[in-house]
């Protein structure tokens, strides 16, 4: 019996350490198309909580449905637990979303979905997707801090569409640290390399940028079909 129970006790400990609490990402059976087999809720609301407070975020799937189902599946499996705010601009954006663990970034990379039209217009406190080109978004996001419509509404003729808004807690985005970026128009910083950050993680951006802010976890808290 002292036998099988070490046996039962080490093997608990091996699940346990294959299981642990770094990222996995689980979405890495996508149709051809680039959507997940689940489908996001018609809304839904995400708590996240940051290290100046938390938001409450409002995402409607009629927006922009691929960029949603995307977004959704990122939440449910914490994707953007820890995950820092690397790109802040004052009067233009917040962006985030290049995960902090190194192997999961190199998961993520090149995981593009196709674009969705603008049905929306880039409002303060409004979400969209970053994107490089034509279906070129991925994980990377940003909260429009100011009105950036029109403009962001038809850049390159593609635009970034909005996939939700912050309904409760629009002063943490004001209050979000923006001295490693500038501002738009104006002086602007040398800001954290997304190439760097991709290859050495949260530790390149403790080492050099100490006073970045963070989303410490978001959850989904509410839903509607």
């Amino acid at each position: 019996m002292t036998r099988a129970r070490t046996v039962l006790a080490l093997s608990m400990v091996a699940v346990l350490a294959a299981c642990g609490s770094s990222f996995r990402p689980a979405p890495l059976t996508e149709p051809t198309d680039g959507r997940f087999l689940t489908l996001a809720p018609d809304s839904f609301d995400v708590d996240m909580v940051t290290t100046k407070g938390t938001m409450v975020v409002r995402v409607r799937r009629h927006w922009a449905p691929i960029g949603v189902d995307r977004f959704h599946a990122l939440v449910r499996n914490h994707y953007f637990d820890s995950v820092a705010f690397h790109r802040t601009m004052r009067n233009f954006v917040a962006q985030f979303g290049i995960h902090g663990d190194t192997a999961v970034s190199r998961a993520w990379r090149g995981k593009a979905i196709l674009d969705d039209a603008v049905k929306v217009v880039n409002q303060k406190g409004t979400l969209s997707y970053a994107r490089g080109g034509p279906n070129s978004r991925s994980a990377q996001l940003f909260f429009n801090t100011v009105d950036n419509t029109p403009r962001l509404d038809t850049l390159n003729t593609i635009g970034f569409p909005p996939i939700g808004q912050v309904i409760r807690g629009i002063e943490v985005l004001d209050s979000l640290n923006w001295e490693y970026t500038g501002t738009r128009g104006g002086q602007t910083f040398p800001g954290p390399s997304q190439d760097s950050l991709s290859r050495q993680g949260n530790a390149y951006l403790r080492r050099h940028f100490p006073r970045l802010d963070y989303i410490l976890t978001d959850r989904i808290v509410r839903s509607w079909t």
